[in-house]
Parts: C-alpha cells; sequence; structure tokens
C-alpha cells in the first residue's frame, strides 16, 4: 500500500498553511519516519522547500507529488514535540512548520541547494518532448558546471520545473540535493583590520564613515560588529562594506570557549539545609513527584525567603528518581549565577540553553540533552522545548515575567508549554516568586493551583527597611539633583562603611530625549514615533526600536527652531554625576549599552560580588534574582513613568520591580535600606511595594481587573496590522473589523465577547511600518480559536488587506 507523509511546509503563510500530503518513494520507504525533515517540491512551479513529517499514513497517493528526498537519516523531533507543534499552532495562530522551529536550536536550520549535472551518454532523444530536446540542445553548449546550474536555475525562476525534470525523469540530466546546516555559525561576529590594511593604509579608498570604523579597529583591535558599528555611530552596512573593500575582515569568536559556569567549589545536596517553610513546601511538592500525576505549584516567596535551596533539592530528589528535571530563568544575566550554583552540586549532568551561547554550543547541549548524558536542564524561555525523554519537575522562577511570552512567532506562553510537558510526562510544575502574575495568584486562589507559601526570609534576615522619598519637596528645597538628599547621604555612609549599593534607574542614555522649547515636539526617529535617546558615550541620538542612529542635531525638525534642549535623565548620565559626586567611588553601569556585545553579565556581576565595585547602577536587569551579600543599600531613582505605560499590566509590572530590587538588600549579615524616590509618593502602589505587601497589591488590583473586565477575568486576543502607509493600514483594519463582526452574528459564541477598535498603536509606527491594533475581549476556548483562524485565513483575501500585515496574539501585550 502507497505510504502518504502529511508534512509541515516552510515558507507558507500562515492563510493557507495545511499538511501538505506528499507521496513516499519507494527507496525512501525503509528510513522515513515522524519528525525527519523532508525536502519537497511545492506550488506550480515545484520549488524545492524543507519540511517536516507530521503524519505517515497509508492510502491512495493518485494525483500527489513526491517527496524529493531526506533530509535526516533519524527524527529530529519526537513523537511528543510533534504533539507540541500541534497545540502551539492551534493557540497562537502560526505555521505548522514555525511551530516546529521553534523547538530546535537554530544551528540546526537547513538550506537545499540542488545542483544539475549532463549525463554523458544520453542518446534517447526520441523520448523527450521537442521542447525538452531543445533545451537540453541549450545545456549542451554550456562552458561548464557553473554556467549549466545557472542556467537551469533562471529557468526554473522564470518557467518552472517542468522541463528539468523531464529531462532528469529521462535520464538526460542527473540532480543532487545538498543540505547546509547551519552549525558554527556564532552568536558573535567580530571584525578586525586585515594586514594588507595595516601595512598599507595609504592604498585604500574609504569613505569618511569607513575610515571612522577603520581608526577605531586600528585602536582596540577587534570588536563585534555590532559593537563597532555602535561606537562609531554607522549602521553594520559600513562595517560590511569596509570588509567587502578588503580594509576588514570579520570573523567567529567563540563567544565561551566552553558554556560558562564552572566551579572550583564542589556541593553535596545533603549539605543543604532547609528552613522550617522551605521544608513543608519541598514536601509537599515531592509528595507529588512520587504520585506522578501532574500539577501546577504557586510557590509565593518574599524575596530572599530561599527559593533556590528548594529548588536544588527537589532537582536533586527528581534525578534521584532518574526522572529529568528543568529550571528556567527569565533573565540571560542570571544563568552564570545559577548554573555555577548547579554545577557545583550536579556537575556535568547539567546544560544550558538560551540566546547568548554561539549556534554550535547551543547544537552541542542540545545533542548532550538528546543523548541523556544531562538530565538537568537550565535556560531562559526556549529551554522548556529541550528535548528531554522523562520529565519529572520543571521549574519557573520569577514566574510573573513577560519575558516569558514570546512576542515573535509562535507567540507563545512559556507556562502553557511547560503545562502540556507536564500532563505529558505525568509531572509537576513549579512555579516561583516574590511577585507572581495575577493570572497566576488567581488560579491559586481559586485551587487550580496549589499556593505555597514561604513568608519570612531565609535565616531571619530582616526585609530592608524602606523609606519613600518626595521629589517635589527636594525641588521645593532647591535640590535638581536626581538625587535626594537622604540618598546622597546613605550613599555616603556605605562607601565610608565599606558596603556595597545598588541604584535602579529604568532608561539607558544620557538624557532622554531632545525637545524643541518653541513647538514643544521631542526629536523622533525618522523611522519610529518615539523619541531619539541621546547616547553621551558616542555622542550620537539613537532609537532604541530600529537602531536608527544620527548626529546631535542643531534645529528641531518640526518647526526648525535652534532652541533645543536636553531632557529626562538616563543611566549614563546618572554615572557622570555620581562620579562627580563621589569622586572615589568604583562605580559599575549595566544596561543594554554596556553588556550588549561584551558579554560581561558574568564578569561585571561577579566582579561586583567580588567588591571590585562600590556601586552598581543599571536598568530593570539588575533587579531581578541576583543575590549580592554585600549589598545594603537600593536606591530606586525612578519609576514613576513606568506606571502610566498605556497598559493594564503597568502597575503589576512597576509593583514588580521594586519589590524585586528593593528584595537585592540586606541579603547577608547587615541590615539592609531602600530609598524610593518618586514624584508621587501617595499612589499606593509605592507603598505596598514598601512594605513588600503583595497581598495587599493582588486586592486591589484583582478589584479593578474585576470592574474593567481584564485578564485573568477574560482573555484578551490582540490582532496587530502594521503597513507602509498610515491610512491604507487604518483601512486594512476597519475592513477586519467588518469581517469579524460579520463572522460573530453567524457564529452566536456560546461565551460574551467583545471587540474594542481599530485604535493606533502606543507606538504608532515602528521601523518603518504604521500600525494599528483590535483587542478582542473573549474566552480562550476551541470555538473562539476557530473564530480567530477564519479571521486571519479569511482577512488575507480582503482587497484592503493588499500589503498589510496582520497577526494574533492570546494574551499579548496591549501597550506597545
Amino acid at each position: 500500500m502507497p505510504l502518504i507523509a502529511e508534512t509541515a511546509v516552510s515558507g507558507t503563510a500562515y492563510s493557507f498553511d495545511m499538511l501538505f500530503s506528499y507521496a513516499v518513494p519507494e527507496k525512501l520507504k525503509a528510513d522515513i519516519a515522524c519528525g525527519c525533515r523532508v525536502l519537497v517540491p511545492f506550488g506550480k512551479g515545484n520549488k524545492r522547500r524543507i519540511g517536516v513529517v507530521m503524519k505517515l499514513s497509508e492510502g491512495d497517493k493518485k494525483g500527489l507529488k513526491s517527496l524529493v528526498s531526506l533530509v535526516d537519516a533519524e527524527p529530529v523531533i519526537s513523537e511528543e514535540l510533534l504533539r507540541l507543534a500541534l497545540y502551539i499552532r492551534e493557540h497562537t495562530f502560526c505555521t505548522y512548520f514555525d511551530a516546529v522551529k521553534a523547538m530546535l536550536p537554530p544551528a540546526m536550520s537547513v538550506s537545499a541547494k540542488e545542483t544539475f549535472r549532463l549525463v554523458k551518454n544520453f542518446t534517447d532523444i526520441s523520448s523527450l518532448s521537442n521542447e525538452a530536446a531543445e533545451f537540453l540542445e541549450i545545456l549542451s553548449g554550456t562552458a561548464g558546471s557553473k554556467e549549466l546550474n545557472e542556467l537551469i536555475e533562471k529557468h526554473i525562476i522564470d518557467k518552472g520545473r517542468h522541463l528539468p525534470d523531464e529531462l532528469c525523469d529521462a535520464g538526460a540530466l542527473d540532480s543532487d540535493n545538498v543540505f547546509r546546516q547551519a552549525v558554527g555559525d556564532a552568536a558573535v561576529r567580530m571584525v578586525r583590520l586585515t594586514e594588507k590594511y595595516m601595512s598599507a593604509p595609504e592604498g585604500f579608498e574609504l569613505t569618511p564613515k569607513q575610515k571612522k570604523v577603520a581608526d577605531f579597529l586600528e585602536e582596540f583591535g577587534s570588536a563585534a560588529v555590532r559593537e563597532a558599528a555602535y561606537m562609531c555611530g554607522v549602521t553594520e552596512a559600513v562595517v560590511k562594506r569596509l570588509c567587502a573593500n578588503g580594509a576588514a575582515e570579520e570573523y567567529e569568536a567563540e563567544v565561551l570557549r566552553r558554556v560558562e559556569g564552572d566551579t572550583d567549589e564542589k556541593r553535596s545536596p545533603q549539605d543543604i539545609v532547609l528552613s522550617d517553610e522551605q521544608q513543608k513546601a519541598h514536601d509537599t511538592v515531592l509528595a507529588q513527584l512520587f504520585e506522578r500525576k501532574p500539577a501546577v505549584f504557586l510557590l509565593h516567596g518574599v524575596t530572599g525567603s530561599g527559593k533556590t535551596s528548594v529548588f536544588e533539592k527537589l532537582i536533586d530528589d527528581t534525578v534521584k528518581m532518574g526522572r529529568q528535571a528543568m529550571l528556567l530563568i527569565p533573565e540571560i544575566g542570571l544563568t552564570p549565577q545559577i548554573l555555577k550554583r548547579f554545577r557545583s552540586l550536579f556537575g556535568e549532568r547539567v546544560a544550558v540553553i538560551h540566546s547568548g551561547l554561539s549556534l554550535g554550543q547551543r547544537l552541542d547541549e542540545y545533542k548532550r540533552i538528546k543523548r541523556g548524558d544531562a538530565d538537568i536542564v537550565i535556560g531562559t524561555r526556549s529551554a522548556v522545548f529541550a528535548p528531554l525523554s522523562d520529565i519529572g519537575l520543571i521549574i519557573i522562577d520569577e514566574e510573573g515575567e513577560r519575558s516569558y511570552k514570546s512576542d515573535s512567532s509562535p507567540r507563545y506562553s512559556t507556562h502553557d508549554i511547560a503545562k502540556q510537558r507536564c500532563a505529558y510526562h505525568k509531572s509537576a510544575l513549579l512555579l516561583a516568586s516574590a511577585t507572581p502574575s495575577i493570572e497566576s495568584y488567581y488560579l491559586a486562589e481559586r485551587g487550580v493551583y496549589k499556593l505555597l507559601e514561604m513568608k519570612e526570609r531565609y535565616q531571619n534576615s530582616p526585609l530592608p527597611e524602606v523609606s519613600i522619598i518626595d521629589m517635589n519637596l527636594e525641588r521645593e528645597a532647591g535640590n535638581r539633583t536626581e538625587f535626594s538628599r537622604r540618598l546622597a547621604e546613605e550613599i555616603s555612609l556605605n562607601l565610608k562603611n565599606g558596603e556595597q549599593s545598588i541604584l535602579l534607574l529604568n532608561r539607558r542614555g544620557y538624557h532622554t530625549i531632545i525637545s524643541c522649547c518653541d513647538c514643544y515636539q521631542p526629536v523622533y526617529c525618522p523611522n519610529c514615533s518615539v523619541p531619539l535617546t541621546y547616547h553621551k558615550k558616542n555622542n550620537k541620538l539613537m532609537c532604541h526600536y530600529c537602531g536608527y542612529v544620527s548626529d546631535p542635531v542643531e534645529e528641531c525638525p518640526s518647526c526648525g527652531s535652534k532652541h533645543l534642549k536636553n531632557m529626562g535623565f538616563g543611566t549614563q548620565k546618572l554615572e557622570e554625576e555620581l562620579s562627580t559626586f563621589f569622586p572615589t567611588a568604583r562605580i559599575l553601569r549595566m544596561d543594554a549599552d554596556t553588556t550588549f556585545s561584551r558579554y560581561s553579565y558574568e564578569k561585571s556581576f561577579r566582579d561586583f560580588r567580588e567588591g571590585k565595585y562600590d556601586i552598581m547602577i543599571g536598568t530593570q536587569m539588575i533587579g531581578k534574582g541576583l543575590d549580592f551579600p554585600d549589598v545594603t543599600l537600593v536606591g530606586v531613582l525612578s519609576v514613576d513613568k513606568a506606571l502610566y505605560a498605556g497598559d493594564f499590566r503597568s502597575y503589576e509590572r512597576t509593583f514588580s520591580l521594586i519589590t524585586q530590587v528593593v528584595g537585592r538588600g540586606g541579603r547577608g549579615e547587615r541590615k539592609g535600606r531602600a530609598i524610593l524616590q518618586t514624584f508621587i509618593p501617595e499612589h499606593y502602589i509605592m507603598n505596598l511595594a514598601a512594605a513588600q505587601d503583595y497581598k495587599g497589591f493582588y486586592n486591589e488590583e484583582i478589584a479593578i481587573r474585576r470592574a474593567m473586565i481584564f485578564p485573568p477575568l477574560c482573555d484578551m486576543c490582540i490582532f496587530c496590522f502594521a503597513g507602509g502607509e498610515d491610512f491604507s493600514v487604518k483601512v486594512g483594519a476597519d475592513a477586519v473589523l467588518g469581517l469579524m463582526n460579520c463572522k460573530l452574528r453567524e457564529l452566536q459564541p456560546k461565551t460574551p465577547v467583545r471587540v474594542l477598535g481599530p485604535v493606533r498603536c502606543s507606538y504608532g509606527r515602528i521601523n518603518g511600518k504604521y500600525r494599528y491594533r483590535i483587542i478582542m475581549k473573549c474566552k480562550n476556548n476551541a470555538e473562539m480559536r476557530d473564530y480567530i483562524s477564519g479571521v486571519l485565513t479569511e482577512s488575507a483575501k480582503l482587497k484592503e488587506m493588499k500589503g498589510i500585515a496582520l497577526y494574533a496574539d492570546m494574551n499579548g501585550d496591549v501597550g506597545v
């Protein structure tokens, strides 16, 4: 009986995506399996595309095209993950292939290159059609392999595969498919000057921008491509042209010779001593592990309550049972610290997956996990797809962080994927945080999750004493600096006592914006509806959304006025002012500008822990999960703006950020203090965060969400539109709204639905694309998912949607 392969094909649009059926040739029957990648002919021109076999069945192959060849000798995706891919497609409205691709390390992506050669002894010309015979004669006159392949490739693009395929079938042409895997492309592309340029620079004609990059490389030897572009205030294209010119060359840098986290210290799980509260939480989850039934726990523990020790014990218990464990964390910056802890306990049994590793390293870690050499996986969001075969426990630390929700296709929630995997493996999912998401705590209150609480800090070290400083009074008293007098005194005291301080300011750059004194307009990015940020280090205006860079402007682009003023305060300016106030202080700045290409999270945090710096300043990346015993002072300089971010989650994020960063202090033997500076001291968020009163915050927040009907009281699907012209995007969004209302009238859904919009997104233009959104409050059930899928498919046929991109994001961010 003929074998049929139902295949997820790459490069399809959601509007016509499905599993495409192909006949399996006899020669491939013995080797093909579900989860293998294959090469398939696709579309009218039979263009070769990569696909993944999702299902195999016996059936009639009449009218079906045949698979061309197998890419993999064995499946790259397990049966469990294939089932998960179907779940992801249904819940995130992506294509089948995108769902599968998300599960594989980037280094495993393959491209196919087809090569042809003429068969020398072919004589059966009479079997060919006239067209094919003429084409063969043209091919026979080519000068060599390169010309032959270029001619056939051009013919396939212009006229399709009909004639090349006829010649192959008749035996006049041979065709081979070469698969190239992206292994070895390092995460960091470095650039350096060539020896030829170094010995005779005068022999090169460089543009002024290229000369700037060359001078920079001459001084520093080498740099990441991205770093060189940033420091010279040019685009990466300038660096590439310098390489094309022969003056510089790109090369791959092994960011880390092996995955970081080595430790000389060896610990035993038996040495971990748990407090009564920790033991109680541990024992409850352990009982569930023995039962081998899926369950979700929410561990709500105050900052410093020792959640990591509970994780270590539970992971030890899990691997002793012969099962595997996974620990997910929200930020790459936390990985080295966590990895070091777990490697000291479990050695090489720990694998790590995150985007800061080179492609080769990620591939090697993936192979170690698949082979069974590692049974503990630590990583960020994508690690949830690690190819473990017998998961006993998944832990999601700092579970309320939004980084666990993917904002590009497939737009999955890590929590949902973890629940699916735990259901399949009959294992426990442990969500943990000092500030759980409102959704998780709501489910715990209703008994869907089992709530575990740790209300005391480990070894009873007290929470920092928090002072809220009214910055309005500081301004009235003539203090125009960003430091209240109280914060300046406390920093002085810490420096005198040899204790460390952390200052959080959630804005990188120098001045936040440059504004016109006449028309009051800020200087906007030409590609985005976002003001540019001034960066003093390279004396440039930069857009943090699309990467646009320009020199500081002399006049207002809106009205031509030369009266411009710098407004706002970023981490670069804070560093400069701190150095002025405290000239002897050793200051470490941690934000995306200082860490993006130097991979210095680990080194900087280690240096700070070892006492090489007195003060660490940074954005929200320093507020989460880090443990510095010598930090006794935490200052929060400005989070007021975050409260009004235009998203219903802005209160939750602000409360979480303040609570987390305040919790960094007083973790050692000395008591901690925290200073919270604000222009709205009476706001209940400030007071509840200062008191670390999560329950009080939750009660306030859930009341607002209930009144306004926001998640978790409903689900919210965001339909996002983007295109090159503002008016056409609005027209397209209106047309889709009409389609949605029409389909809703037909459907008469069983659960209430409310459609809002279309409205312009908070940032109405990003990277040259105008953006609108429609928000739909609904219930995330099969009926509504089917409806959303129908809207996406049918909207592609609307003439108003020509040239406009649309995607749907269930419970995604509203305020972007």
